[in-house]
């Protein structure tokens, strides 16, 4: 215990971004969906959204190098405060995208800073209970601040102000709790072509999850005001879908370390096209059911990146986790940047449940990819499978940064090398 103590403070300050983060998703789509904006709007700034964080995940490295960690991340959060007021000032579409944008490069910038802080200041041994307490700290402030809608509602001027004062208060602890200064994690030469020939599955995997969970995070709240919920309805039906995802990881990790991963991975998908279909056609406007069925879409749909991620790894030859984890956070990012806004076409067209129906034809495909490469080559044995580790959102970049120090997780290497 003594040696997570020192990680308090930057514990503290995620828990204060992941918050302001996931309060400000909803809010944007529910404001601008009273505001009058039609969904491909909404759909447009998720967009833009997740574009900057793929420019921020790919720039934070060379900016951790020339300033510190602590100007870095000093610099990123006055931008994200001042971006939110700016929501509220100029209420716009096209404003809205260009904050949304800088937003995402300042956000991928800020986790990657407090995640790269955490690992350098983390020994092996303790670095999977420090990985979890991340993990709790990211499910408790996501799902708990998204009440604060309902208290000060989505209207005015109030709630914006909070998630600008959540933002800046991130820098009290940074600044204050710790002195030191680590050095700036190492760049990746990244080799898409080279990462898709390890594991195709697993590439396109990344690509499918990002375009359903980059839609369901952005539009969600977007479906549930068009279906007649309250605000209080909303936030509910969106906090349930991420609860639901956090929780059911493990087991479906247990599973996967003992089964073909693809099977695993077949059987999730199946689950989460069917919990979509039930969402388009049993689900209704009852609130109650929803909640029930979004529980069970979550339970499936979220862990279907760390399933795919830990097919990709059992794959890779020693000296490889750091490139693979790399690229497939960049295949998430290439499917996340299309997902809003090819969801919110379809919602505009079809109306509000085409958002699962749209989720529910890519997992089709992606079950049939599925199939497909189970044909083509045979598993990973049981034995040379690496151990599954569960990823949320901002995580991803963590494990990767733990593997690369000698994580004894880390699978071990294998010579048969390619194409699963």
């Amino acid at each position: 215990m003594s040696s997570i103590r020192p990680l308090i403070p930057l514990l503290l300050a995620a828990g204060i971004l992941l918050g302001g983060n996931g309060l400000q998703s909803t809010l944007i789509a529910l404001r601008g969906a009273q505001e009058g904006f039609p969904a491909s709007s909404i759909g447009l700034m998720g967009t833009f959204y997740f574009a900057g964080f793929l420019l921020g995940c790919l720039a934070i490295t060379r900016i951790m190098k020339a300033v510190g960690h602590i100007r870095a991340f000093s610099a990123l959060a006055a931008i994200a405060s001042a971006g939110t007021l700016l929501l509220v000032l100029v209420v716009d579409p096209i404003v809205w995208c260009a904050v949304r944008f800088v937003g995402g490069f300042c956000f991928a910038g800020l986790f990657t800073i407090i995640e790269s802080w955490m690992n350098s200041g983390v020994g092996n041994q303790d670095r999977a209970r420090v990985l979890a307490i991340y993990r709790m700290v990211d499910i408790g402030s996501v799902t708990s601040a998204q009440f604060l809608i309902p208290v000060f509602g989505a209207g005015g001027f109030t709630i914006f102000a909070i998630m600008s004062i959540m933002i800046t208060l991130s820098l009290v602890p940074v600044s204050l709790g710790d002195r030191t200064n680590p050095t700036p994690p190492e760049e990746v030469k990244l080799d898409l072509a080279r990462v898709w020939r390890i594991s195709p599955l697993g590439c396109f995997g990344c690509v499918a999850v990002g375009v359903t969970n980059s839609a369901f995070r952005t539009l969600s709240p977007v479906y549930g005001e068009q279906i007649g919920m309250s605000v209080a309805d909303v936030v509910t039906f969106v906090s349930v879908g991420i609860f639901g995802g956090a929780i059911i990881q493990y087991p479906l990790g247990y599973l996967s370390d003992r089964w073909d991963r693809r099977r695993v991975l077949l059987i999730t998908t199946c689950c989460a096209m069917l919990s979509a279909l039930a969402l388009v056609f049993v689900a209704g406007s009852n609130p109650l059911l929803n909640f029930v069925i979004i529980f069970i879409f979550g339970c499936f749909a979220m862990p279907l990146y760390s399933l795919s991620a830990a097919h990709s790894n059992d794959r890779a030859d020693a000296g490889e986790f750091v490139l693979i984890n790399a690229a497939l956070m960049l295949f998430y990012s290439f499917g996340a940047i299309g997902g809003p806004f090819a969801a919110s076409t379809a919602m505009q067209y079809f109306g509000p449940s085409a958002l699962f129906l749209f989720s529910a034809v890519v997992y089709a495909i992606f079950i049939a990819v599925i199939l497909y490469r189970m044909q083509a080559r045979s598993g990973v044995p049981a034995g040379e499978r690496g151990r599954f580790i569960a990823l949320l959102r901002t995580s991803t970049i963590f494990a990767r940064l733990a593997r690369r120090n000698g994580d004894p997780e880390v699978p071990p290497e294998r010579k048969d090398g390619a194409d699963a």
